[in-house]
C-alpha cells in the first residue's frame, strides 16, 4: 500500500515476481477489497499471490515512530510482526522508508554487535561489477565503530550477494592519507585497518567512486545519502538531454532494486518510492538471493567474531 504508485506497481510487480520466481510463495499486505479490485480492474493476475488483509496504510509523510506505535494494523507492522515470528522469510516495501527503518530496529531487531542498523546502494563501475556505498541515510550521525561495522557488514553483501571474493572496502574521505579529513574519518580509518575481517584498502576521494579500485566504499550516512542524491539528479540531468550509454544505465535506481537493510535479523528490503513494477521484481530478487545466501546468518557470525576481538 506504500508508495507513490501504490497499490498499482506493487500488485504488478508481485503478479511478475510470481511469474518469475514460481516457487516462493508471495503476500501482499493491505486492504484485500482495494487489492483485488485494483487487479480486476487492470487485468493483474492474482494466481499465486495470498493477500493478507490489513485496515490501516502509513502514509509516505506520517511520522514513522507514531504511525507504527498507533497503526498496529497497517501493512507495514502487520509484515514486520509476521517477520519477526517466522511467518514470512522476507519483507520489501517502497512504502514509507522511515516506518520500514522503525520497523527493522524495534520489531525485528538487530543482530547482536551491530549498533546501526545501515542502508547500502549501488554505483556503476567501468567493469559492470556494482560497487557498494553505505550507509546512505539510516544514520545521519555515525561513530568510528559505526563506520568499522558498515565496512563488515558490506563486505559480507559483496560476497553473498555479488559473489565477490575477499572484497576490497574504502573509506570515503578528502584525501588518501591516513591523517586526512575529520575526527571521525581518521578514527574510523584506524579501526578499520585493524579489524582482521575487512579487507580495507584505504581512503577513496570523491573522485574515485566510479572506479574499479575498490568493492565497498563505508561513510557515515549523512555524507551518503547526500552523495546518491547528487548522482540521481546527475542521471536524470544527463537523460534529459538525449545521453544515452551503459554506464549511464547502471546508476538508475530501477536497476537495482531496493536496499537491503543491513543488520537485522532477517532480510528487509526497501524500495524507492516512485518504485514501478519491474523495481518489486528486483527487489524480490534481492530477497530471494537474501534469503538463499543466508545472508543475515553470515552477519551474525561475523559479527560474533567482531565482538570478541573488540574486548
Amino acid at each position: 500500500m506504500g508508495g507513490d504508485f501504490a497499490p498499482l506497481e506493487a500488485i504488478t510487480g508481485a503478479s511478475l515476481s510470481k511469474q518469475e520466481f514460481p516457487e516462493i510463495d508471495f503476500y501482499l499486505y493491505g486492504d484485500k477489497a482495494i487489492v483485488e479490485e485494483t487487479a480486476a480492474k487492470e487485468g493483474i493476475s492474482l494466481d499465486g499471490l495470498h493477500t493478507v488483509h490489513c485496515s490501516e496504510v502509513i502514509e509516505m509523510g506520517e511520522h514513522p515512530v507514531k504511525a507504527m506505535a498507533s497503526k498496529r494494523d497497517s501493512s507495514i507492522f502487520r509484515g514486520f510482526m509476521d517477520l519477526a515470528q517466522g511467518g514470512i522469510s522476507a519483507f520489501l516495501s517502497a512504502g514509507n522508508t522511515g516506518a520500514m527503518l522503525v520497523g527493522s530496529i524495534q520489531i525485528l531487531k538487530p543482530i547482536n554487535g551491530v549498533d546501526r542498523p545501515s542502508l547500502l546502494t549501488t554505483v556503476s563501475k567501468p567493469s559492470r561489477q556494482p560497487g557498494i556505498v553505505l550507509d546512505v541515510g539510516a544514520n545521519a550521525d555515525n561513530k568510528p565503530e559505526h563506520l568499522q561495522q558498515f565496512g563488515l557488514l558490506g563486505s559480507i553483501y559483496a560476497e553473498s550477494i555479488l559473489n565477490i571474493q575477499n572484497p576490497r572496502v574504502g573509506l570515503v574521505n578528502i584525501g588518501e592519507e591516513e591523517e586526512k579529513g575529520s575526527i571521525l574519518s581518521r578514527a574510523a580509518n584506524k579501526l578499520l585497518r585493524e579489524t582482521d575481517q575487512i579487507n580495507f584498502i584505504g581512503n577513496i576521494e570523491g573522485r574515485d567512486i566510479f572506479t574499479d579500485d575498490h568493492d565497498v566504499l563505508v561513510c557515515d550516512g549523512f555524507t551518503g545519502n547526500v552523495m546518491v542524491k547528487i548522482i540521481e539528479g546527475f542521471y536524470y540531468q544527463l537523460v534529459k538531454r538525449g545521453v544515452q550509454d551503459d554506464f549511464l544505465n547502471g546508476l538508475n535506481f530501477k536497476n537495482h532494486g531496493g536496499g537491503l537493510v543491513l543488520g537485522v535479523k532477517a532480510p528487509v528490503v526497501v524500495g524507492h518510492g516512485i518504485s514501478k513494477a519491474e523495481t518489486f521484481v528486483k527487489m524480490a530478487e534481492l530477497a530471494k538471493q537474501s534469503v538463499e545466501s543466508d545472508f543475515c546468518r553470515k552477519v551474525e557470525d561475523a559479527f560474533t567474531i567482531l565482538l570478541t576481538e573488540n574486548k
